[in-house]
């Protein structure tokens, strides 16, 4: 199993490309999605969109494929959404060990790792996966910690939420970074400062 956090706001093309290649590098049966309910390293950036409108925007992209669930386990718990506090959740609702749950975090992320709460805790008790982002450079990760996750060969897609909202606002092309499902759903709630 592996878990996906985001605030998918809104969920991409890349989120599900790079989920699926996860999902079929490591063999996995389930990839689990979890809407992040406030993220603490994005409280200056808050959302723009509700979590109601995130969560139901993930749904709609997920629902035809068996593999991939939506956990709404951050949302429930309401309150920053700290990685450690899923990490032991999902483990104690599952039954798992920690070579069964992985979690994916982009190199982006990795950067910054050791600013989460209980960085350590999460390597002791899960297997981090990092997917590369654009002009990641290794030299620039602590050597300790590059040695104790996991490097996968994903697909390597520039699209952010950030810019796809900034398009949106600009009135620019955003139809082959969104699928066609998640465009009508913008359109229709006028989200990202549609009008």
């Amino acid at each position: 199993m592996c878990l996906f956090g985001g605030t998918f706001d809104p969920p991409h093309n890349a989120h599900f490309i790079i989920a699926e290649a996860i999902r079929e590098e490591l063999d996995l049966s389930k990839i689990i999605f979890i809407p992040a309910f406030i993220p603490p390293h994005k409280q200056t950036e808050l959302p723009v969109s509700t979590i109601q409108h995130r969560l139901e925007m993930l749904e709609l992209c997920v629902k035809d494929n068996p593999a991939f669930e939506i956990s709404e386990i951050e949302i429930n718990r309401g309150g920053v959404s700290y990685t450690i506090d899923t990490v032991r959740q999902v483990k104690r609702q599952y039954g798992l060990e920690r070579d069964d749950l992985h979690i994916l975090i982009g190199s982006d992320s990795l950067a910054e790792f050791k600013e989460w709460k209980d960085w350590q805790a999460i390597l002791d008790e899960s297997r981090v996966i990092v997917a590369r982002r654009p002009r990641f450079e290794r030299s620039e990760i602590p050597q300790d910690l590059l040695t104790k996750v996991d490097f996968l060969n994903l697909p390597r897609i520039e699209i952010s939420s950030t810019d796809i909202r900034k398009r949106f606002h600009e009135g620019r092309m955003t139809s082959f970074y969104i699928p066609a499902i998640i465009y009508e759903y913008i359109l229709e709630h006028k989200l990202y400062g549609i009008k």
